[in-house]
């Protein structure tokens, strides 16, 4: 009996491993490899054009925390948080939405949500600049209704808007493409709520609104949770839209990362830096992790 339960045990390890060993092979030689030679890029310095020498050096951090870039990575910071919030204050309301809509509905709510994820980021940036640009969409529409009141009232020339490479664009823009990020986990939460304490709560007296933040909200809080954290990385490290919708007071982090890969062709530096917005993401994602075990003692004692 022993000797039939450890043949079994070898098999089922041969299995798994065979099953572990293609992805771990491809985890390790496309994520994992490269990612330890751009890890030691940022310890070496420039000795010609295309040759980086690994001296060990950590000057790259102490010019990445220079006053000029530390002002950028603060704005990147305040622009990422900025979007998870609109994303938060737009997507809660949707992810309620589709949360009591009927079972069919649900089904063509969540569609339209996850309908971006089928067009390819630039194709959808390149979409939202022919609404937004001077002779956009949008400058139409204000022009047309403009001409409709000059008839009533001269007005003078229609003054188009600024509405690109600023950063109500860039912002404008993280919101549009993150907030599929925001629904689904805030969806994923309401939807498992019981509804008997909704109920409850309106058959004691308390309005919707209070129903919401009282009730809704605290027992939401994981989905929002995850919500902000994976909206706030991705925002963070945001390149395509500040470099197309934004404009030279618009760049982010990983445009500057961008320029020292390319442009300055200063691969060390642009690692270092690449590096310290990875060092900001694990500290969020193990503060977030960490609001979460406290929340679950708290909820054991």
């Amino acid at each position: 009996m022993e000797r039939q339960m450890e043949q079994s045990w070898k098999k089922a390890k041969a299995v798994f491993a065979a099953a572990l060993g293609p992805p771990l092979v491809w985890l390790v030689v496309f994520f994992v490899a490269p990612m330890a030679i751009v890890w030691a890029y940022s310890f070496g310095h420039n000795v010609g054009l295309t040759e980086i020498s690994f001296t060990g050096t950590i000057a790259n951090y102490a010019r990445a925390l220079e006053p000029l870039y530390l002002k950028i990575f603060v704005k990147s910071a305040w622009v990422a948080a900025l979007t998870t919030a609109l994303c938060l204050v737009i997507g809660f309301p949707v992810a309620l939405a589709i949360t009591f809509a009927s079972q069919k509905a649900k089904t063509w709510l969540l569609l339209l949500v996850m309908l971006p994820f089928w067009t390819n980021l630039l194709v959808r940036t390149y979409a939202l600049i022919a609404v937004l640009r001077t002779e956009g969409y949008v400058n139409q529409t204000f022009e047309w209704f403009w001409n409709i009141g000059g008839k009533v009232a001269p007005l003078g020339a229609y003054q188009p808007l600024e509405l690109l490479h600023n950063n109500f664009a860039v912002i404008l823009g993280l919101v549009y493409v993150h907030l599929p990020f925001m629904v689904l986990p805030l969806y994923s939460a309401l939807d498992r709520l019981d509804k008997s304490l909704l109920e409850a709560s309106l058959d004691l007296g308390a309005g919707h609104l209070r129903t919401l933040f009282r009730i809704v909200v605290p027992l939401a809080l994981p989905g929002i949770a995850s919500g902000v954290l994976i909206t706030f990385i991705p925002a963070l490290g945001a390149y395509l839209t500040p470099d197309l919708l934004g404009g030279p007071d618009s760049q982010m982090i990983a445009n500057v990362i961008e320029r020292q890969f390319k442009r300055a062709n200063d691969w060390p530096f642009g690692a270092a830096l690449s590096f310290l917005l990875m060092y900001l993401t694990f500290i969020a994602i193990a503060v977030q992790a960490m609001l979460s075990k406290g929340k679950k003692k708290e909820g054991v004692g």
